[in-house]
């Protein structure tokens, strides 16, 4: 299980380095892709199949779900963890996330997300200021 955020940067060749507490559950090889929000999500291989699996399996006569699936499915990418556990973060994807050279990694649960610093502490601080409506919202939800 992921849990945490980590503060880490993108060096000048594109490589972020993951959080050491992630690398043994992520593996040698994770796919990348766009993730809500404008962030980037990282899977694990055994993750991916589950995600992917069901992307697969949406009615690709909604337009909706046909959309959602080709962003997720075309925009992923396999990448491999070098011996320092950096993984190379494609261009097309760090410009749609907006990745500068300071990123949070975030475990959540079953995926790592990766934001632009600045884009993540926004986010973070409006989450934190609608907490109580969220909680009771997701009462509805069993939680």
């Amino acid at each position: 299980m992921f849990i945490g955020e980590y503060q880490h940067t993108i060096d000048s060749k594109k490589r972020l380095a993951l959080p050491v507490k992630f690398r043994k559950e992520l593996g040698k090889q994770v796919v990348i892709t766009r993730g809500l929000d404008n962030c980037l999500i990282v899977y694990p291989q055994k993750e991916w199949k589950v995600m992917s699996d069901k992307l697969g399996k949406l009615p690709a006569s909604q337009p909706e779900a046909r959309g959602f699936a080709r962003i997720m499915l075309a925009g992923a990418m396999e990448v491999r963890l070098d011996k320092l556990g950096r993984i190379l973060i494609p261009e097309y994807l760090k410009k749609y996330a907006s990745l500068k050279k300071e990123v949070v990694v975030c475990g959540i649960f079953n995926r790592v997300e990766i934001w632009d610093a600045e884009k993540w502490r926004k986010y973070k601080e409006n989450m934190e200021g609608k907490v109580e409506d969220l909680a009771a919202k997701l009462k509805e939800l069993g939680i």
